[in-house]
């Protein structure tokens, strides 16, 4: 029989496609969406053979019926604290309810184990998050990627293209961890199917600095690029501060002061993996930097 997955967050750009791997892998998959959803997305999903459970209150009576008989349920989920925290406590809770033995969170980040509360503050809530989940008793994968390699292509502040420079703070030699959004869904597809996925897997599509990232845009770019050094992680640090008093965007999920963390922790040497789980699952070959930036810059 066909392993029943349930997905929070499905039409999210991410969840998108970690449905869609589940359905390549020949997962049988439903999907917890709000009530005010969009209709065009939800026909999607029916017309792929998902069943779609609307939810109104977002309570554990509400979102229990959908994760029974499920093997796994995965979050997807993207917002700020009472997303991240308050609507992920009730997630599990209610896959608690129904039985279901594993809960994989919405994680998909760097390794944020080895900091400290106060550097990240997304990756703060979801220590937080971790916190509950271990005093709960279902069994937990969070999946580690780094940053999305999809990024590369302009709205992560490393390659900018119109100046023909490669942005670095720190040591131009600090390997940092990207992988793409597909990469990551299919690698967390087959998690989710795993009965015996361990506490935490590590991947990397590539693991590249910044003095290699320039070699890397300039053959497939046939430009010269430069690096451009802005200061040590100190001066980062201090700019943070600046930012975020000056435009604090509490009420964002992505302002522009948390960016500018999670540039900082990137080329932190805590966020180094020194062992990948990348071979776990038959996954072939995964894409790299210099895929995502030829693909890019061939448009």
């Amino acid at each position: 029989m066909k392993q029943i997955i349930v997905v929070a967050g499905a039409t999210g750009d991410l969840g998108q496609r970690i449905v869609n791997a589940l359905l390549d892998k020949g997962a049988e998959v439903r999907i917890i969406v709000r009530s005010n959803a969009a209709r065009e997305k939800i026909r999607k999903f029916e017309k792929l053979g998902i069943t779609v459970f609307n939810i109104n209150t977002w309570s554990i009576a509400e979102i229990s019926p959908a994760c029974s008989g499920a093997s796994c349920v995965v979050s997807a989920l993207a917002g700020l604290r009472d997303v991240v925290i308050d609507a992920q406590k009730i997630l599990v809770d209610a896959a608690v309810a129904a039985g279901t033995p594993r809960f994989i969170p919405s994680d998909y980040s760097l390794d944020f184990t080895p900091f400290s509360d106060g550097e990240n503050r997304n990756l703060d809530w979801r220590r937080e998050f971790h916190r509950y989940l271990e005093d709960s008793p279902i069994a937990v994968t969070s999946i580690f990627n780094g940053a999305f390699a999809d990024m590369l292509t302009g709205q992560m502040p490393l390659v900018l293209f119109k100046q023909n420079l490669v942005l670095h703070w720190g040591d131009a030699d600090h390997k940092m961890c990207f992988t793409t959004k597909d990469d990551t869904a299919a690698f967390t597809a087959y998690a989710a199917l795993d009965p015996t996925a361990p506490r935490y897997l590590r991947i990397g599509g590539d693991l590249i600095s910044a003095r290699e990232l320039r070699l890397v845009v300039n053959q497939v770019s046939g430009k010269k690029y430069r690096l451009l050094r802005a200061g040590g992680l100190g001066l980062l640090s201090t700019l943070i501060k600046i930012a975020r008093t000056m435009s604090p965007g509490e009420k964002e999920i992505y302002p522009a002061f948390q960016g500018m963390q999670y540039m900082r922790n990137m080329m932190d040497k805590r966020a180094i993996l020194n062992t990948l789980d990348n071979n776990r699952y038959p996954m072939g070959r995964w894409t790299t930097a210099k895929d995502v930036l030829t693909a890019h810059l061939s448009k």
